[in-house]
């Protein structure tokens, strides 16, 4: 089968699944009762609508949906630009700063800012959002070396700026009162349940350009496999490239973060089984990644919603637990592999 055919089908899938998704809930939908809500709103008329289930799947599910696929495809199409750019199979957005400074600025306005007007005035899901940024922000300024960005010094200023933002953040869940160690908690296994169509809006603004961006980056992500030497003589502008994949995940985790909270094992074990699908040729792996991730969160969600109905599971635990067997089974398969080839 040709890529760009299954490529397409994947995306009949994604939709599918968001159709499916939808009918699902406390308040039940047949396929049928959907399919006639759609074609309402596209002006059809003699269709016997029901106002509530019309509320239910405009104004509830059918924007959470929708976020999730757009978060899902976000968070993996940045783990495979990571793991690209760090030209290691273990890379996860998480390394420069991302979620770690997401968490931070969370955990800072639920326990500092509850009086504080100008941090209300904007919500959390935007400070959240500038505190992923400032943290990048300063992992990518402090790898620069020679005018250079040096992709192992990232890593090790990564790992520092996590260490501190973790510490910080553990910090203010110790002193913080019940209702607020609830909140922070909750953010912290990431939830789609505050999704409308205002987060939607945003996520696309701010998250769509951006995996089209990664996307057409996936030639120069192949040069980088080769080392940044043999990627320059290929005329790979490599500075330039590092700051726009930087730029791009940012914005896409960074954004997903915002309006989901954290979610686990995304970024890191779709773009191996991408791998394992089409290849190491990340103008393919980027693609399928994203389509992936968006049926892992699409499909995670629907387990969150309906196992303990009418309470609901944070994703974040849903999507470590699927996702962690899947990567332990990779990595014994792998080592197999390697056992075999020596």
């Amino acid at each position: 089968m040709k890529f760009k055919t299954f490529i397409l089908l994947l995306i009949v899938l994604v939709a599918l699944m968001i159709l499916f998704s939808v009918s699902i809930g406390p308040v039940s939908l047949s396929l049928d009762e959907c399919l006639d809500l759609f074609k309402s709103r596209l002006g059809f008329t003699g269709l016997d609508i029901n106002k509530i289930h019309e509320v239910v799947l405009y104004d509830i599910r059918l924007p959470r949906v929708l976020g999730g696929a757009i978060i899902g495809a976000a968070l993996s199409i940045a783990g495979a630009a990571m793991q690209g750019l760090f030209k290691n199979p273990l890379a996860d957005p998480g390394l420069i700063g991302i979620s770690s400074g997401a968490s931070l600025s969370a955990s800072l306005i639920i326990v500092l800012g509850v009086n504080m007007g100008v941090f209300q005035l904007f919500g959390i899901s935007f400070w959240t959002f500038v505190g992923a940024s400032l943290t990048t922000l300063l992992v990518f300024s402090l790898s620069q070396q020679n005018k250079e960005t040096s992709v192992a010094t990232m890593l090790l200023a990564g790992i520092a700026i996590n260490a501190i933002c973790g510490s910080v953040t553990g910090l203010l869940t110790y002193v913080s009162d019940d209702e607020e160690l609830r909140s922070i908690t909750f953010w912290l296994m990431g939830s789609l349940a505050g999704i409308g169509w205002s987060q939607v809006w945003v996520m696309l603004i701010f998250i769509l350009p951006s995996i089209l961006i990664l996307v057409r980056k996936g030639k120069s992500l192949n040069a980088f496999m080769l080392g940044d030497a043999d990627a320059k003589y290929m005329g790979v502008d490599t500075k330039k490239v590092k700051l726009i994949i930087v730029i791009a995940t940012t914005l896409c985790v960074g954004t997903a973060v915002a309006n989901s909270g954290m979610i686990g094992f995304v970024g890191l074990v779709i773009p191996h089984i991408s791998r394992m699908m089409v290849g190491s040729d990340n103008r393919r792996v980027l693609p399928l990644s994203a389509l992936l991730g968006a049926l892992l969160i699409i499909s995670s969600d629907l387990l969150c919603r309906t196992v303990l109905a009418p309470a609901e599971l944070p994703i974040g635990v849903v999507t470590s637990i699927v996702g962690s067997p899947i990567f332990l089974s990779i990595l014994i398969k792998e080592k197999r592999k390697k056992r075999f080839a020596l």
